[in-house]
């Protein structure tokens, strides 16, 4: 045992107040979401509710699970994480295991051109062109093919893959295996705490993104459950709320008079939001080994 002396247990003292301060700010807008979305939206209005339901009720998610237009965007919004996120870990694999080869010509060249995008875009009004264009708008897949190459991702990917032993790719090669079969057999399973970290940053930009919906999508059978609450966000008065509900969802909430825009609002942001947070305690273990083994180097 080491024994801290008085100026050592002050310091320690004053990191464990300023992580708890810390962390009560990063938890408590969290938590005060999900008391309003457990407590009577009339009651809420009262003010006064902070860290517990004061009248408790689950009508706020009664109405959610009642209405069709969100459970359909929340499961569009679960297809759109799910295939985005293993197509971009693929395709971004696929491409950095390309750059990585030191016999591929024109390599420095095809970096050069991938960097130049991450400080240069196109900007909006031709990304919209383009979509447009291509016959995307109003389409499922303008969800994954615009974003199925991140060139950050590529670029850890590939330092990652530049650091797996040489002997690994001669062993593949002597037993038969070409390009693909050396990445898929070799490569990829070698790889799983990068593509843990890299997958998880990318399902979580898949889930919370509702910017791009907004301009491409206007069917409302295609929009994910986080451009539905942008649009309960902004939504000042319940009856415009109200409005955008189905007939089932009007019914009941027809019974439920203590409903207001803001329970509802909350409701719906939890829906929202948990599903993303309960996948992060199974990758957490990833979080360091992968952003340390897929690390930049000079």
């Amino acid at each position: 045992m080491i024994r801290l002396g008085f100026g050592d247990r002050l310091m320690v003292i004053t990191i464990y107040i300023l992580l708890s301060i810390l962390a009560f700010t990063t938890f408590y807008p969290f938590w005060n979401a999900a008391v309003i979305s457990l407590n009577v939206g009339s009651d809420t209005a009262m003010g006064g509710v902070t860290f517990w339901p004061r009248a408790f009720t689950l009508e706020n998610y009664a109405i959610v699970f009642n209405d069709a237009r969100l459970l359909n965007g929340f499961w569009i919004s679960i297809l759109r994480t799910v295939v985005g996120t293993v197509g971009s870990i693929i395709v971004t694999a696929i491409f950095a295991y390309g750059l990585s080869r030191n016999d591929l010509m024109g390599r420095k060249f095809y970096m050069i051109l991938c960097i130049v995008t991450m400080y240069f875009s196109g900007g909006l009004i031709p990304s919209f062109l383009l979509i447009r264009e291509l016959g995307m708008m109003n389409s499922f897949w303008v969800f994954i093919i615009p974003s199925l190459v991140s060139v950050w991702n590529m670029i850890i990917f590939r330092t990652f893959f530049k650091e797996l032993p040489a002997g690994l790719e001669e062993s593949a090669k002597i037993d038969g295996c070409g390009n693909w079969g050396t990445l898929f057999r070799i490569v990829l399973p070698l790889s799983g705490p990068v593509i843990a970290t890299l997958g998880l940053f990318t399902a979580v930009y898949h889930w919370n993104d509702w910017f791009l919906p907004s301009i491409y999508i206007s069917n409302e059978h295609l929009l994910p459950i986080q451009t539905m609450l942008k649009q309960i966000l902004n939504s000042n008065i319940v009856s415009e709320q109200v409005s955008q509900l189905d007939s089932a969802a009007q019914g009941q909430l027809a019974k439920m008079q203590t409903v207001t825009s803001k329970s509802l609002s909350m409701a719906t942001m939890m829906v929202a939001t948990l599903p993303i947070i309960m996948v992060y305690p199974f990758v957490q273990k990833y979080f360091v080994k992968g952003v340390l083994v897929g690390s930049l180097k000079g």
